[in-house]
């Protein structure tokens, strides 16, 4: 986390810090690594310059304007990269300068004081307001020098400064009726204080033998906040011994209660019922200070003053607040364990146990975790290794629930979806290790045989197949000259004219490479056995007896006495074909009209006849 530092009021353009220089970064790489603001912490007031790192003024900042008069005033930028994604909370701190005098709410202030009223009683003046926080804020009060009165400037719980006029002599009305001086209010400001001033007079009234009395000057009140407008905050009595008009007392506001106090709370008049007419908040302010004074009826009523500290007390009446800074689109199936998938903070606006908040991720088996990062950031991070290619494992839902720790407690959830994106981590593979085809013999030139098919689990590119055939040798040739593969589809052609008789079969390897680059391309093989299947393409030829020279007809000596059933010879022929095509028959074709001899049709034996 980064802390900078930069004062209201400053002008477009104006350095803040250098985000990149100060982290480490490696600013040739922010483009590439996509170097930017998460979403929900831009501010129109600061500007940061993605290609340097550098953290600038966009428009002038008015501290007054975005803070009010907290005592600290702080801008939050979250900063992210990727691959891989690294996160920082940038903190900018928004210094005060004393660009703002105090002022009185009305240039003139008036007090109307008894003659009877004795020294050292106290009259609360109107307070004035300094936009400004620390020492740039209200400090102290200043009246005009003189002799009857003098200030006695006190501090409220909030921090807020008030006088009030002491009277330090007798008054004598006959003698001053009014007494006017300038009351000034003064900034702690370095190294020049501003001020404001007010006209204060002073109407000196005739005695008014009996004022007032509250049953005691501070009253400590608790309240829930949310307290329905009419809910009693405090029943005040203040009494007076006088008779008639002048012990009649009236009750209200003192001229120094706060505008927002005015607007939360109401006083009867006659009865002093203090009671809620607004609506309490416990996050917008945990105290509020009510100022009553009673005055009673009669002439010259001199008011007597108490202060009701009303605590507000924290109801859990807001639920936590779940807010994503970045989701990355997919993570890699590849990431490692540890790798941050979303970022995002929670935030509660109850106080203590209310707004303590507690974070689970719902994710079944999912492989992710839920890690606390800084104040109230967490992310979500890998837990273990990611497989696409399992069932449901391209996407998961994550749910997020922030719940707090007040009674009864509430809670938020969120949900987000994380697809997980592909790494070629999966051979392609064939529909089986070893194809048998068979291929009748002649058959023609380029003519389809079969096709081998391969499927791979990736997806897009790592799931793109080429097929191609392995070189190797048939019979000292390649076996490119015997058949090639369509690369798209695996469709196998024959190159040539098969002959059974010359090659019966041969094998060889056909290849799926898919197209994917990271990490590397993959491949799968698978053996093709072509089974050559022989047709009847070769007549039988006699091999015995030969046929004399010149193609003369063979000769055989037959004895004239030879009876029937004498071998004359045996004619024995081969077929080159195989099986049934191989398997011969023998008979006499001519030259046997007279039926002087027969032959056996399956041993080719020649035989007289008779």
């Amino acid at each position: 986390q980064l802390h900078y530092t930069v004062q209201e009021e400053q002008e477009h353009g104006t350095f803040v810090g250098n985000i990149a220089e100060d982290l480490g970064l490696d600013i040739t790489k922010l483009s590439a690594r996509r170097f930017q603001t998460a979403p929900n912490s831009r501010s129109p007031y600061l500007e940061l310059n993605l290609e340097t790192g550098v953290l600038y003024v966009n428009e002038k900042i008015d501290r007054e304007q975005i803070c009010k008069q907290s005592p600290s005033c702080l801008l939050h930028l979250e900063v992210f990269l990727e691959n891989p994604l690294e996160l920082f909370r940038v903190e900018i701190e928004v210094l005060d300068i004393n660009d703002n005098p105090p002022s009185f709410p009305e240039p003139d202030l008036t007090v109307e004081i008894s003659e009877s009223a004795t020294p050292g009683t106290r009259f609360p003046l109107e307070s004035a307001f300094d936009p400004d926080v620390g020492t740039n804020s209200l400090r102290t009060y200043e009246i005009t020098p003189n002799s009857y009165f003098s200030l006695d400037v006190q501090t409220q719980g909030d921090g807020n400064r008030f006088a009030e006029l002491v009277l330090d002599k007798p008054l004598d009305r006959e003698q001053q009726a009014v007494h006017r001086y300038v009351l000034t209010a003064v900034d702690g400001g370095q190294p020049q204080q501003r001020t404001g001033t007010a006209l204060l007079t002073i109407r000196v009234l005739d005695s008014n033998d009996n004022v007032p009395a509250f049953e005691q000057p501070v009253y400590t009140v608790s309240l829930p906040e949310n307290s329905p407008p009419g809910t009693l905050v405090l029943q005040l009595n203040a009494t007076d011994p006088d008779e008639g008009q002048n012990g009649e007392v009236i009750y209200s506001f003192s001229s120094h209660i706060s505008a927002r106090a005015r607007e939360l709370f109401g006083i009867a008049p006659r009865t002093g019922r203090l009671e809620v007419s607004g609506e309490l908040d416990y996050e917008e302010s945990s105290v509020y200070q009510v100022y009553v004074q009673a005055k009673d009826l009669g002439p010259n009523a001199v008011p007597a003053h108490c202060k009701v500290l009303v605590r507000v007390l924290d109801a859990n009446d807001n639920a936590p607040e779940i807010s994503f800074s970045t989701v990355k689109e997919a993570v890699s199936e590849a990431a490692a364990p540890g790798t941050v998938v979303a970022l995002f903070s929670v935030s509660d606006r109850d106080s203590e146990e209310n707004g303590q908040v507690q974070c689970e991720l719902l994710q079944g088996d999912a492989p992710f975790r839920l890690k606390s990062s800084f104040k109230n950031y967490y992310t979500i991070v890998t837990e273990g290794p990611l497989d696409r290619e399992q069932p449901g494992g391209d996407a998961y839902t994550l749910t997020v629930v922030a719940r707090d720790r007040g009674e009864p407690p509430l809670s938020t959830s969120k949900s987000i979806q994380v697809r997980v994106s592909d790494v070629n981590d999966n051979a392609p593979r064939f529909s089986q290790p070893v194809y048998q085809v068979y291929v009748s013999e002649n058959n023609v030139p380029g003519a389809y045989i079969y096709a081998v098919s391969a499927t791979d689990r990736d997806q897009g590119a790592n799931a793109q197949l080429a097929y191609s055939i392995l070189e190797s040798q048939i019979q000292g040739m390649s076996v490119f000259t015997y058949v090639s593969i369509n690369s798209e589809n695996g469709f196998l052609y024959a190159l040539r004219s098969f002959d059974y008789e010359q090659l019966k079969e041969f094998s060889f390897q056909v290849e799926a490479r898919d197209a994917g680059e990271e990490p590397q391309p993959l491949a799968g093989n698978a053996t093709v056995n072509i089974v050559v299947v022989d047709q009847n393409d070769n007549a039988p030829a006699i091999v015995s007896p030969l046929p004399g020279r010149n193609g003369t007809p063979a000769r055989e000596a037959l004895p004239r006495g030879a009876e029937p059933g004498y071998l004359v010879s045996r004619v024995a022929a081969v077929d080159a074909d195989d099986g049934e095509n191989a398997r011969l028959t023998y008979s006499i074709v001519r030259g046997n009209e007279a039926s002087l001899f027969r032959m056996d049709w399956r041993t080719g034996e020649l035989r007289t006849a008779r």
